[in-house]
């Protein structure tokens, strides 16, 4: 740029703050959606409709907004939560009548994908993850362990699968069976929701798309999974001009925000239950290591 050109654009960029804010340029709220989905833990932040709710309502109530951009980081989580989420999404997208531009980053896999499916577009890097359109689930064997350092499994139930798929009980093949039953129930309905949202832009054999395997951006994109490669700046100035303005919607902060969510420390986490804090952190970290993250 010449010495010229800045001297205009600055001159330019002068008067604007005087014009009414209508002709500043478009403007498309942004939200970020990072993290696991589903419950939320000290050392586990998450997604849930609850903690996004608000953000979302906030975006599509933005005035003049030409559209709502998502960015995308999530390896997956609860398949209910990533339901709900989406579909408040899509209910606040129609009320307004407002386009969804998603922007995927590392990953947007499983129920970060269905997620993503709330999006009128996707966009994605070459080295993003998209898809896993499938359902996992995982527990541990425990009952040789026990009995080699001498405890004995004493559980009580009224009902004749209460204890289905206890760790500390050798495996039943009917749980098993019961098991996966569900997830096909819930697979089948993931199915549903992508084909609902992507139509004829998907390509490919059903059993490939929907095998639970993932991809990167540019076969995702051959694939309809997306729409196209692109980042969030660049595509937002190329579409709606390069006065665009991108205000990102994001939790309160503050004094006394920050004390209002402060996290318990130490102590307080381990009297309520540090085990399951770990848990939950391993699980997370073991969502986001399947993708290579």
């Amino acid at each position: 740029m010449t010495n010229e050109e800045h001297d205009h654009n600055a001159l330019n960029d002068g008067w604007m703050r005087f014009l009414p804010e209508r002709f500043r340029g478009a403007v498309v709220p942004v939200v970020r959606l990072n993290g696991t989905i589903g419950a939320v833990t000290p050392l586990r932040p998450g997604l849930t409709l609850s903690g996004v709710s608000k953000l979302l309502e906030k975006a599509f109530e933005t005035k003049r907004a030409r559209a709502v951009a998502l960015v995308i980081n999530s390896p997956g989580g609860s398949p209910v939560q990533s339901h709900q989420i989406y579909a408040r999404i899509r209910q606040l997208a129609n009320e307004k009548k407002i386009p969804v531009l998603v922007f995927v980053e590392d990953v947007a896999a499983s129920g970060g994908y269905m997620i993503a499916c709330a999006g009128d577009e996707i966009f994605c890097d070459p080295s993003s993850i998209l898809g896993s359109i499938g359902v996992v689930g995982g527990t541990f064997g425990f009952q040789d362990l026990i009995k080699k350092v001498g405890i004995e499994r004493r559980i009580y139930t009224s009902g004749d699968h209460k204890s289905s798929l206890d760790p500390f009980l050798p495996e039943n093949p009917d749980d098993v069976t019961r098991l996966k039953a569900i997830q096909r129930d819930i697979h089948d309905s993931f199915i549903d929701l992508v084909k609902r949202s992507r139509g004829a832009r998907l390509q490919g054999e059903a059993g490939y798309l929907f095998s639970g395997e993932y991809w990167a951006g540019e076969r995702a994109v051959k694939l309809g999974l997306a729409d196209g490669i692109g980042d969030l700046r660049s595509v937002l100035r190329a579409r709606y001009g390069e006065r665009v303005r991108m205000p990102v919607i994001a939790p309160k902060s503050g004094l006394l925000s920050n004390i209002a969510g402060k996290k318990p420390g130490a102590g307080a986490m381990i009297g309520a239950g540090f085990a399951d804090d770990l848990i939950s952190t391993l699980e997370a970290r073991a969502l986001w290591s399947r993708y290579g993250l």
